[in-house]
């Protein structure tokens, strides 16, 4: 859980709260399996994998303001390290859209 806050809580928590919703939309879809239902799971999924995707590209904007101040006196570890913490964010949104994904295709299969 520590890649949450290293991916900055602002973005990250947003996306672990559609994913408990996705989830919880999933299993209700097993109970009671709805094209509402099914379009949900795809909506939120994309969204997360954008709201991801958004989060990065704000915090590369940010990062390359204070590169800009710092005169592009950058070291290349500070920068591999600011790059390896702003990809958590879409690589997160990634997951969520695929097992959102996932589900949705279960529950097109599962539907009678």
């Amino acid at each position: 859980m520590n890649f949450i806050l290293e991916g900055g809580p602002i973005f990250m928590v947003p996306l672990v709260l559609l994913l408990i919703v996705i989830v919880l939309l999933f299993v209700k879809g097993l109970k009671d399996n709805t094209e509402k239902n099914q379009k949900l799971i795809n909506s939120l999924s994309l969204f997360a994998f954008v709201f991801g995707v958004l989060g990065f590209v704000i915090g590369l904007l940010g990062a390359l303001e204070a590169i800009a101040e710092m005169n592009g006196d950058i070291s290349n570890q500070v920068l591999a390290g600011g790059f390896k913490v702003g990809l958590l964010a879409p690589t997160f949104g990634m997951v969520i859209f695929l097992l959102g994904k996932l589900f949705s295709i279960i529950l097109i299969w599962m539907k009678k």
